[in-house]
């Protein structure tokens, strides 16, 4: 996902040519060198403070770590022998940050033999120190009592559910507070691109900083917190008195470099709306946790396992269309039950958007949606009455049964099928909606009706199969089913089977699965 927004970002923010560029003069600008050249040996000054513009070197405390000698552009180093360096400590902090104050990291690197203070004249260079902050505690909102969200505070929260989320109307009373995460990596990019000032494409131009004076480009630092899970912050509050930071130094190369910051950036394609395309946070970790934590051999399997599911899908409801398309009498087959399938899909639907599914889960049931409803006007004379409208604006739709089913015997072993199947399915719907109202947890009373419905359907819906089984009784055939369709769905059963539990969905969704 990150190198498909990489290359997205890419393709559509391409800068100018770098010799299109002009200075004030009308001249071409000259390309841009590192401040910083290969094997430069610095000195690494990080302090922690509550105020945003750091002025503090002399006070001890707020040093939190200095590391000498690093070399720049060095992969091989560290005890990992990957260019990489850690930190362990405790970050006292005040009342103030305890009752949702600021407080920040400041990161200063240096060429060896410099001092980042810009008081110590003799120790000091401008074009010696590369410098960068953040907030260490942004602040998210404790909503209903049930979870938390992140507000504008948070470096990424326009990737995620950010102040829609924090909306009283949709979630209740917002209680504000600072988090904490107990783990932060500094990169250093690794770079020594001749960049032009101003043709620096998009995200990457926020972090290339030019000097004013000799116009060359300082090192890039980056606060990456990519890998930083939702699940691991925790709100500061007047219990902490000390806060665990584990500190990394890495350095990182320009490709993956422009993958974490054309991830960090909002995607082109948000004239979709941020709800369509945008992942919540649970979405996000899933994405993030499935990355960490499996096996390379299981995730490409897994990858391999989608792309043959979303196949078999394409070809399950091609053969669906192609058999109702091509089907000349409805002998044999259930009318009823394909209004039931409508209803069926609609329920599903309405549900898997009440808990906000996977958006892949979800299209592949609009879909399945919209072919059930084209169904029906193969197996009925579907007409528009505009002489009976409805309210006097609206044509009334009207359904007749064709004329093949009404002159065969399916006609009737259907309605004898549902007749005696409504003397089973109402009163378990009776029952299980009791059920559910007394038994069960609902966010409101539209919710309760979906999730009634729905879990009726999971738990008694194969008794809505009898209709076209009892037709299959009494004609002593299955010669007139869709065998392609349903062996296409068959495998994709499986297949749901085997990975329902990997990818995010309702509860109630992932049974229905198995029980199909």
């Amino acid at each position: 996902r990150i190198f498909i927004i990489w290359a997205i970002s890419s393709w559509f923010r391409r800068g100018p040519a770098p010799q299109e560029q002009s200075s004030t003069g009308g001249t071409p600008r000259a390309p841009s060198r590192n401040l910083f050249p290969k094997d430069t040996l610095m000195d690494l000054y990080v302090y922690i403070s509550e105020h945003e513009h750091f002025t503090d070197f002399n006070l001890s405390s707020a040093l939190f770590w200095q590391k000498r000698d690093l070399v720049y552009g060095d992969w091989t180093s560290g005890e990992n022998a990957d260019g990489c360096y850690e930190h362990y400590g405790d970050v006292d902090i005040s009342q103030s940050v305890q009752q949702n104050g600021s407080i920040y990291i400041h990161v200063y690197f240096t060429k060896s033999g410099f001092h980042p203070d810009p008081r110590q004249k003799n120790l000091y260079r401008r074009l010696a120190t590369v410098h960068t902050s953040r907030s260490m505690a942004p602040r998210g909102g404790w909503y209903g009592g049930t979870g938390w969200c992140w507000g504008k505070g948070h470096p990424n929260s326009h990737l995620t559910m950010g102040a829609r989320a924090l909306r009283a109307e949709d979630y209740g009373p917002v209680e504000v507070i600072s988090h904490w995460h107990p783990n932060l990596t500094i990169n250093m990019v690794d770079d020594h691109t001749p960049w032009v000032k101003g043709s620096v494409p998009p995200p990457l131009d926020q972090y290339v900083k030019f000097d004013a004076i000799s116009g060359d480009y300082y090192p890039i630092l980056y606060f990456n917190d990519y890998w930083n899970l939702q699940k691991d912050y925790f709100p500061i509050n007047e219990t902490l008195q000390r806060l665990p930071f584990r500190l990394s130094f890495c350095p990182l190369s320009l490709w993956r470099w422009q993958l974490y910051a054309a991830q960090s950036t909002k995607s082109p394609w948000n004239f979709l709306g941020e709800d369509l395309y945008e992942q919540s946070d649970e979405e996000q970790d899933s994405v993030k946790v499935a990355l960490l934590e499996t096996n390379p051999y299981l995730l490409a399997l897994t990858i391999v396992v989608s792309i043959v599911h979303s196949i078999f899908e394409f070809l399950a409801f091609k053969n669906d269309i192609q058999f109702w398309n091509s089907r000349q009498s409805l002998e044999g087959l259930s009318v009823r039950s394909v209004f039931f399938g409508v209803f069926q899909s609609l329920v599903v639907l309405l549900y898997i958007l009440d808990n906000e599914t996977n958006f892949v889960v979800q299209v592949s049931v609009f879909i399945g949606l919209l072919i059930d409803l084209w169904k029906i006007t193969k197996v009925m004379d579907v007409r528009l009455d505009r002489e009976n409208k409805v309210a006097g604006v609206f044509p009334r739709v009207t359904f007749k049964d064709k004329s093949t089913y009404i002159e065969s015997s399916t006609k009737v072993y259907d309605d004898m099928a549902f007749r005696y199947l409504s003397w089973i399915l109402f009163p378990l719907l009776g029952c299980y909606a009791v059920y559910s109202l007394l038994y069960l947890e609902h966010k409101g009373w539209y919710s309760w009706v979906l999730s009634m419905l729905y879990g009726f359907l999971l738990t008694f819906g194969f008794i809505t199969m009898t209709p076209q089984l009892f037709i299959n009784y009494k004609l002593k055939s299955v010669a007139h089913l869709p065998w392609r369709m349903l062996t296409y769905k068959a495998l994709n059963t499986f297949i749901d089977d085997l990975f329902a539990f990997v990818i995010k969905m309702p509860m109630m969704y992932r049974i229905g699965c198995l029980r199909d």
